[in-house]
């Protein structure tokens, strides 16, 4: 039991379904042998990185460029007049509503630097391999300006076309491409955090009466969101910070 956690770093009630033990002789054993919890865990090395619970250390690379995440986020297109959203509606009423012609998705693709946090994202089309690559391509380069010169890992999901299709891009710029456990998404979670705050401080920040209109605010909140907004992770400080001087 002791061995299987380090090695898979589980929960205890996935311990216990895996071994046919009940949950509380799972936290005993654990307890017992001074485990520490998995919140307090480097999720990719099983390294201790945090003190206790309440402290503010953070696992985070040494560098900006060190380690880049990249990941990709679905979004409901808005419908011309603005939706249910612009119209006062309530997302119950929308979902429930059978007339509702569905406008299709936008695909938010985002790479992170886990340094520094600088984010870099674009509204495109689909996630296919070819739109990934050349997504990273154009990712890199907003890097590279803002003094990240040299990406030396990047971490994605399992997604074929992360796994496959950037292949020949990071083997090109020497960029070591490492991968998440499936069905962990928490081990890219500087990308998922990034994804979440796009969400409620841009996409629903407000009601957008067109899917133009939307889209044309990303790119002002990006640069507010490296420039200025306030990071509790850097101390209160913006992603540029972090950055070294171009």
């Amino acid at each position: 039991m002791v061995e299987l956690r380090r090695r898979e770093r589980r929960g205890r009630d996935w311990i216990a379904a895996e071994l046919g033990v009940p949950a509380r002789t799972v936290s005993r054993i654990l307890a017992r042998h001074h485990l520490p919890h998995l919140a307090l865990l480097d999720p990719m090395t099983g390294l201790v990185v945090r003190a206790s619970k309440t402290t503010a250390v953070r696992y985070e690379r040494d560098r900006p460029g060190e380690l880049v995440h990249m990941d990709v986020k679905k979004l409901g297109r808005i419908p011309a007049g603005g939706g249910w959203r612009a119209q006062g509606g309530t997302a119950s009423n929308h979902q429930s509503n059978p007339d509702k012609t569905g406008v299709g998705y936008d695909y938010v693709h985002s790479l992170v630097d886990d340094h520094s946090r600088l984010a870099y994202s674009e509204i495109l089309p689909d996630e296919k391999g070819p739109t990934c690559e050349a997504f990273l391509a154009r990712g890199i380069a907003y890097f590279a300006a803002h003094g990240i010169t040299r990406i030396e890992r990047l971490l994605t999901d399992n997604a074929w076309a992360y796994r496959w299709s950037l292949r020949g891009l990071c083997a090109e710029l020497g960029i070591t491409q490492k991968f998440i456990r499936p069905h962990c998404p928490w081990q890219n979670g500087k990308v998922e955090r990034l994804n979440r705050t796009l969400m409620t401080e841009w996409a629903y920040r407000q009601p957008f009466t067109t899917n133009n209109q939307r889209a044309e605010a990303l790119a002002p909140w990006l640069e507010h969101y490296n420039t200025e907004r306030r990071h509790s992770a850097l101390g209160g400080n913006p992603p540029t910070s972090r950055l070294p001087p171009t």
